[in-house]
């Protein structure tokens, strides 16, 4: 498998054979205002570009992956950008009907044993904060992939550190784990998702697994920086173990 870093939660996965775009948001830098309520109000979103064209994000792409409908996983750029008959997978029937709305036709909500080609695609459940916040963050999903040439990969979305990340590490045992964790906040509630802590406990329920941090610098909200979580990572010994890619970087496993 290869997974690119294309910018916040967007990646592209190559997987037994196929690439699947996951969470596209492709709007150039500053297209959006900033999430109110949190830091950084002088900053439009994205806060940085692309690291490379659009074309070349969307270019032979075989499915999309929209874990959520936050606008910085599912922008409008996004929707132009994408055939109408482009594979989409959602997390919902909620979700897919507004996908539908925009003119897609080729959209599936994902289940607990999806099939895509060969590939299994599995639906896992996320919590996108704690406590109060959870009721305004709305229902988000993850996947695991599985393929019987491929290790298996837990792709986990939107969401902090709780007994279902545990779950599914338990259950699918993943060599690879891509986490979000800018440690998102708002001014009030928390983290919406993963911070520093929640990575650590990610490590010590997958102790063998590659953990892929992404999700960072790239909307107005984020609270943990790239150069943070290194230094954090370093101090615990777990610099091979977990990684922190900028932008437009890539690992092949």
């Amino acid at each position: 498998m290869k997974i690119h870093q294309i910018r916040n939660a967007t990646i592209v996965v190559e997987y037994g054979g196929k690439r699947f775009l996951i969470d596209p948001m492709l709007a150039q830098k500053g297209t959006y205002p900033p999430f109110p309520n949190s830091p950084r109000q002088d900053q439009n979103n994205p806060i940085v570009e692309l690291p490379t064209s659009i074309d070349k994000i969307v270019q032979n792409i075989d499915a999309v992956i929209v874990t959520h409908l936050h606008l910085d996983h599912w922008d409008d750029v996004a929707k132009e950008a994408l055939p109408k008959d482009m594979k989409i997978f959602a997390q919902n029937e909620e979700d897919a009907t507004e996908i539908r709305n925009a003119d897609f036709h080729n959209v599936e909500v994902l289940q607990k044993d999806t099939a895509f080609e060969n590939i299994q695609l599995i639906k896992t459940k996320g919590e996108h904060g704690r406590g109060e916040i959870l009721k305004l963050a709305g229902q988000v999903c993850g996947v695991v992939f599985k393929h019987a040439t491929e290790k298996t990969l837990y792709v986990a979305g939107d969401t902090v550190w709780y007994e279902g990340v545990h779950e599914v590490i338990e259950t699918h045992k993943p060599a690879i784990i891509v986490v979000n964790a800018g440690d998102n906040q708002f001014l009030q509630g928390g983290s919406l998702v993963m911070g520093k802590d929640d990575i650590y406990e990610v490590y010590k329920a997958a102790p063998e697994a590659k953990i892929i941090s992404v999700h960072m610098e790239a909307v107005n909200h984020w609270t943990l920086s790239r150069e943070e979580l290194k230094h954090y990572i370093e101090e615990k010994g777990l610099s091979s173990n977990v990684l922190v890619p900028y932008d437009g970087e890539s690992y092949s496993f």
